[in-house]
Order: C-alpha cells, then sequence, then structure tokens
C-alpha cells in the first residue's frame, strides 16, 4: 500500500530528496527509508520539530535480510534496522528503516532523543550484533555475558537439536558465576559520595516482591535510593525465534504465553496481523466473541495485579478474595475454550468453534456477581488508609514522561491522557462498544491502580454488550487459507483431498508482505510486526510487549523514595517477566 504523506515531503525538504523514499507495506503505517547519515537528525527533527510531532518510540527492532527472497530488486542490504514512531497528535505510526551491510552494523545511538532506546538498543545489538555508537552501556541485554553469537540471525540454530547438548563444568560454573558480580564502576556508579558509603542492594532475581525472576541492584544511601540497575533475561524463551521456525497456526497457542495473564489477548494482536497480510475478514460473530474473551481476561488479568498489588503494601486478605473471583472467570474460559489461562482459542479468521450452550447463563451470572464485589474492595484497598500512605504520591510520572518512556495502557491513562487503542484505532469490531475510557491526575502507584479498578467495571460492560448483542453466523471466515474445503467435497475430488491435507498438515502460505497489529491489552499497548516471504511460516516476528519500556522506566521513578516504597512501584507497574523477556 502506497501513502501520500505530508510528512515525507516536510522530510525531503529539511534533509534532501534521498533522506526519505517511501517503502511499500501491506499495512496502513507510512514507511521510509533512510540512511545512516541523516536517521539521527531525521529522528530527532520527527520528535521535537514537526508540527504533530512523534512523541513516542513505539518499538525498535532488526532484521536479518540475508535469506529473504521478496524483497524489492533493488534492495541489496542485508541487515535492516526498524524505528516505529507514533504521534499521539497525528493518530499514525511511522515507520522508519535504515539499510546495513554485514560489514558496517553501526548506527548512531539515539539514547538523546528517547531515553527508552536504552534497552532497545541493547537487544538489538544482542539478538542481531548492530552496535550503537554513543550508547552508554552497549551490553547484552537478554542472554548471558558468556553468550557466544546473535540469536535473531538466520544463522544462528533455533532448535536444540541444532546444537550440541548443553554442559556446564564446574570451571565453567563459577566463571559464570562471577560474571553476574555486580561492578557499581561498570556502570559510572560511584561507591561513596561526600562522605556518603553507598550501599548496593540484590533486590532477586528471586524475590516475592519482583512477581517473577527479575534482578534489581539497587544503589542505597541508607533507606534512600539513589539508583536502580534492572538485569532482566533470565524469563527469555526466544519467543521471537520460535514465531520464525513455526508455522502460521502452530505458532499461535505460544503466543498465550508472553504476558501469561493475559490468555488470548496475546493471540488476538499476532492473528490480526496475520489476517491483515491474507486480506481475511473476520465475521462478525467471531469477531464479538473474541471482543468477550479479551474483556473477560483483562478482567482476570487484573484481579491478579489488583491481589498481589495489595499484598505488596502489606495486606493480606484481598489476594484470596480475588484469586478467588479470578476462578469464576476461569469457569466461564473453560466452558467456551476448553482451557483455562492459555486457551490457545483463536484461530486464523476467527475462533476455534461456536460458544456452547449455556454460555449465555455463565456469562449473566458473573455479571452480576462481580460488580457488588469491586464496590468491597474500594472499601478495603483503596479506601484504606494506610494504603494511600503507601501508594499516593509514590513512583509519579508526566504524561510527556510517560510518553518518552514508551508508557501506554494504564499506566499512561494515570497521568491524565485519555488514550486507548480500542477507541482511537477501534480493532475487532471495538468502534460498536459503549465504554469510558478511565483516567486519574497524578500519574502516581494510587491512580495506576485507580484506572484499572475502573477498567475491570468498564469491561463487564463490554461484556454485557456481547452477551446481549451476539450476532448470528458463522465464527470462522470461508478463505481459503484459514478454512479446510468441507469434508465432503474431499471424497469426490484429489485436488480438494490435497487442498484440505495441506490445509490440516502445513498450514497456509500466507502472501509476502510486512504489516503491524496492535491491541490495547492487559498491561498496555501489545503490537506483533510480522514479515511474510510467502512461506507456510513468517519470515521475521517481532512482539512489542507493553512490559519491556514499562520495566524499563522503574529506575527512573523510584530514585529519592524509600526502599520500601519499591515494592510499591513495582506492584504499580503491573508487569509479567515473561512479557519483558518474551
Amino acid at each position: 500500500m502506497m501513502h501520500d504523506l505530508p510528512i515525507l515531503d516536510e522530510l525531503r525538504l529539511r534533509f534532501g530528496k534521498d533522506s526519505a523514499q517511501i517503502e511499500e507495506t501491506r499495512d496502513d503505517i507510512p514507511t521510509i527509508s533512510t540512511n545512516k547519515a541523516s536517521v539521527l537528525p531525521l529522528l530527532r527533527f520527527l520528535k521535537e520539530d514537526t508540527d504533530q510531532p512523534y512523541r513516542m518510540l513505539f518499538d525498535m527492532t532488526a532484521i536479518d535480510e540475508r535469506n529473504r527472497t521478496t524483497r524489492p530488486m533493488d534492495a541489496s542490504n542485508e541487515f535492516t534496522a526498524v524505528y516505529t514512531l507514533f504521534s499521539f497528535d497525528r493518530n499514525q505510526d511511522l515507520r522508519v528503516k535504515v539499510p546495513l551491510a554485514s560489514d558496517d552494523l553501526l548506527l548512531p545511538s539515539i539514547t538523546s532523543i528517547w531515553p527508552s532506546a536504552n534497552w532497545y538498543e541493547r537487544e538489538i545489538w544482542d539478538m542481531f550484533g548492530i552496535r550503537f555508537n554513543g550508547h552508554p552501556y552497549l551490553r547484552r541485554l537478554l542472554m548471558p555475558k558468556s553468550w557466544e553469537g546473535h540469536p535473531l540471525r538466520k544463522d544462528h540454530p533455533a532448535r536444540a537439536t541444532e546444537m550440541t547438548p548443553y554442559e556446564l563444568e564446574e570451571e565453567d560454573e563459577q566463571t559464570e558465576q562471577d560474571l553476574l558480580k555486580f561492578s557499581p564502576e561498570e556502570w559510572g556508579m560511584q561507591r561513596t559520595h561526600d562522605q556518603v558509603e553507598y550501599m548496593f542492594l540484590n533486590l532477586g532475581p528471586a524475590h516475592t516482591g519482583t512477581h517473577g525472576i527479575l534482578r534489581l541492584v539497587v544503589q542505597l544511601a541508607g533507606e534512600q535510593i539513589v539508583d536502580i540497575v534492572p538485569d532482566i533475561g533470565f524469563h527469555h524463551r526466544a519467543a521471537e525465534k520460535m514465531g520464525e521456525r513455526q508455522t502460521w497456526h502452530t505458532y499461535i497457542p505460544y503466543t498465550d504465553r508472553i504476558d501469561y495473564l493475559g490468555g488470548v489477548m496475546n493471540e488476538l494482536p499476532y492473528l490480526l496481523a496475520v489476517e491483515r497480510l491474507a486480506g481475511i475478514r473476520v465475521p462478525a460473530r467471531a469477531q464479538v466473541i473474541r471482543v468477550m474473551l479479551a474483556e473477560l481476561f483483562r478482567i482476570a488479568s487484573h484481579l491478579v495485579w489488583y491481589g498481589t498489588f495489595a499484598q505488596d503494601v502489606g495486606q493480606l486478605s484481598p489476594v484470596f478474595y480475588m484469586f478467588t473471583d479470578r476462578e469464576r472467570v476461569f469457569h466461564i474460559i473453560e466452558a467456551i475454550t476448553g482451557g483455562r489461562m492459555h486457551p490457545g482459542w483463536f484461530r486464523i479468521g476467527g475462533v476455534a468453534h461456536d460458544l456452547p450452550q449455556g454460555w449465555e447463563h455463565l456469562v449473566r451470572e458473573f455479571l452480576e456477581y462481580l460488580p457488588p464485589r469491586l464496590n468491597e474492595y474500594d472499601d478495603l484497598v483503596l479506601g484504606n488508609r494506610i494504603f494511600q500512605a503507601r501508594t499516593k504520591g509514590v513512583g509519579r510520572y508526566t504524561t510527556q514522561e510517560a510518553m518518552d518512556w514508551g508508557v501506554t495502557g494504564p499506566g499512561l491513562r494515570a497521568t491524565g491522557f485519555s488514550w486507548d487503542f480500542r477507541k482511537t484505532q477501534p480493532y475487532s469490531g471495538y468502534e460498536q462498544f459503549d465504554f469510558e475510557v478511565p483516567t486519574a491526575t497524578n500519574g502516581d502507584c494510587y491512580d495506576r491502580g485507580l484506572v484499572r479498578v475502573e477498567e475491570m467495571r468498564q469491561s463487564l460492560r463490554i461484556i454485557e454488550q456481547c452477551l446481549n448483542q451476539m450476532p448470528e453466523g458463522p465464527t470462522k471466515a470461508d478463505h481459503a487459507l484459514t478454512t479446510p474445503p468441507d469434508k465432503a467435497r474431499t471424497l469426490h475430488d484429489i485436488e480438494t483431498l490435497i487442498q484440505h491435507f495441506l490445509a490440516v498438515s502445513w498450514g497456509p502460505r500466507i502472501p509476502a508482505g510486512e504489516v503491524m497489529a496492535k491491541v490495547e491489552a492487559t498491561k498496555g499497548c501489545n503490537a506483533y510486526y510480522l514479515i511474510s516471504d510467502g512461506a507456510p511460516w513468517p519470515y521475521r516476528v517481532r512482539i512489542r510487549t507493553p512490559s519491556f519500556p514499562h520495566i524499563q522506566m522503574v529506575p527512573s521513578i523510584s530514585k529519592g523514595h524509600l526502599l520500601s516504597d519499591l515494592l510499591a512501584i513495582l506492584g504499580s507497574v503491573d508487569f509479567v517477566l515473561a512479557d519483558v523477556d518474551r
């Protein structure tokens, strides 16, 4: 799809006609290609100087192009760096690409423009070996320090059977332990200042307050936080690499393991991207079923967050009540999908099967049950004076700071900015539903909680509309790339039998192209950027998760607070480590 892009004329006028060449993509995102010399000033201009600026670095990744067969004929680059920007004023994404040669994998760092670029650049170096001049600390982010190679390159093995069995000799074990030791000097940190001797405390990687395997090295002056160095990657499972080896439909269950509390909310952006690539239109009934399941999982995820957040600051009872309520959600999900946390139930073109008999009763019963419980929790948690003292004014940030760090979802709305992709860029028929976008004003731990609690009420409102207005009709698209032919036909002609066999065994060959699809997930905006080479599996799978930039921001909003405040800050962020590491 070619775009009439006003910003393109602006860029060419400012930086020269060769600085920005438009590229054709299969989605509605304007895509331009620029050169290494222009990328830093061009990106700075887009963020700071143009009208209706692109304030957020939404995502940043790279592509190993060396095995790709469907690129334009004039594309000779072997790697590509990809910057995805977002303008709230324009309600528009912008994709900026920089081609690179294998013998010159070097780019200028953009950490001076967006602080969130720090981890994205480290990840690209870790996964692809592209270096960034001017980066403050360009080291591995997700892989161990001793790792050899760059895993998302096409010449790196994708399966354990392609490598020698892993062995850890006693000598190597000691080496690995030594590499884990924290050295403040490596990070430009001082051990003493003005006769104050700093303490360096390991919080994690196994600590109840981190809700997973996360290590935070905290620099303390007494009880006050001076700085924090997060150490992530303990939960890294190569989700993007697995996406590039699995067929289009066999990868669906893998998506559930990213934000493992979000269930089908992980499947939805992946499938929206695949369907956009293939030109598949999802039937109305399937769309409403998807919305209903997604909102049920939003409630389930928020209940886990609510109970554990209260527990983090000292309340014990709420977590038991709220986990019990989550079981009621899973009772509905299990009745519909056959699964609980990881149903793997959405399909390319729709859902696995129709709703079972009696689903209306289960949903209506839940809609009557939960609202009074939420009112009780308001008094028990949000109205508790100790809870308020531990969360109000703690971990604050402004709307502009949120945009600079790539914060989306409840964390952004808690600053007073009413932005919800279900409203601003509707998908799966969300434009047909009547609901409000909850906001708060202070951007602190308490307000992030306030927004999520109200979101559960709005999710109930959406689910009720799904219940009352569920359309009739098919639950899967009648499309050759997603639905096998009727069984009766396969018994009459060999061509149909072959088509059925290939559809079931290998799955579809999705047309070549690239797209990104995003959803308002439980923790913020979740997006899949997919590239198809016309094969039965993706060429490139990029997963943009909300927890990744949110955890990166924790040191910034924790400085100056007490160590005890850190657990409140972590709880208010509502992250999942598999969503951070992938």
